[in-house]
């Protein structure tokens, strides 16, 4: 198993640019010498053949926030996916801290998602059974047993979703956009080393989304996060430090 390391500190970085090859061109990048996220000749179809994707390769600093953005159903859901070891490619790999993910058992995929990873997901996977304060601190309790610094760190992350007052509720008491909240405060209550976010504020409305917006980017920009934001938005573009397209012949630098 590959080397789990702490990031968020920038050291990392280096005067130097490099650059990353997104299908047989150079797209320059933030300059680091170790990359937090590497996918590599990542390739994948979907049942009846059809290829959504082929060769695609990327590399992410930490400290960097990328957005993808594509046509509905080009892939952009499932490659956020494989990037979290949730879905398998046909071909290629994607390593986050030099760890392959196809290299890991089940038990050790999960380990490593429940420590450096955090995802929201469009259907948001809120637990009905379960206040919304839980819902929350859920990847805090899985590395941690002190309770009390759970429960005040969960409570933060509402604050600054805008529910500070509705951590005892449930599920069933939120609107679409609430629920959005919900889950961005759960991705980001950890503080992973790698944020994916698909489509984080389409539900929300416009100042909201630019509240959580600030969100992403004081993580991205305070603590040394990687963060890929799948979106349609163009504000949530424009926060990013690059902006990338999805196409069946992979990732290129949106015009």
């Amino acid at each position: 198993m590959g080397r789990h390391r702490r990031r968020g500190d920038g050291r990392g970085y280096r005067g130097s640019v490099p650059r990353v090859r997104c299908r047989g061109r150079d797209v320059l990048t933030t300059g680091c010498s170790d990359p937090l996220l590497t996918v590599a000749g990542l390739g994948k179809s979907v049942p009846g053949g059809r290829r959504l994707f082929d060769g695609l390769d990327l590399t992410i600093c930490g400290g960097e926030l990328v957005a993808i953005v594509g046509e509905s159903g080009i892939g952009k859901s499932t490659l956020l996916n494989m990037l979290a070891g949730l879905d398998s490619a046909d071909e290629g790999s994607v390593a986050i801290d030099e760890t392959i993910l196809g290299s890991l058992d089940e038990a050790a995929l999960t380990d490593l998602r429940a420590r450096r990873v955090g995802f929201v997901f469009q259907a948001f996977h809120i637990l009905p059974y379960l206040t919304l304060r839980q819902n929350v601190a859920l990847p805090l309790a899985l590395a941690s047993t002190d309770r009390r610094s759970i429960e005040t760190r969960a409570q933060d992350m509402l604050d600054r979703v805008g529910l500070g007052t509705r951590g005892d509720g449930y599920a069933r008491d939120l609107s679409g956009g609430e629920l959005q909240r919900v889950a961005i405060a759960r991705a980001l209550v950890h503080r992973p080393a790698l944020i994916l976010a698909d489509e984080p504020t389409g539900n929300l409305d416009p100042d909201t989304a630019a509240r959580i917006l600030d969100l992403f980017a004081q993580a991205v920009r305070d603590d040394g996060v990687a963060a890929i934001i799948v979106t349609h938005s163009r504000a949530a573009a424009a926060i990013a430090d690059r902006t990338l397209t999805l196409t069946a012949d992979g990732l290129s630098p949106t015009a």
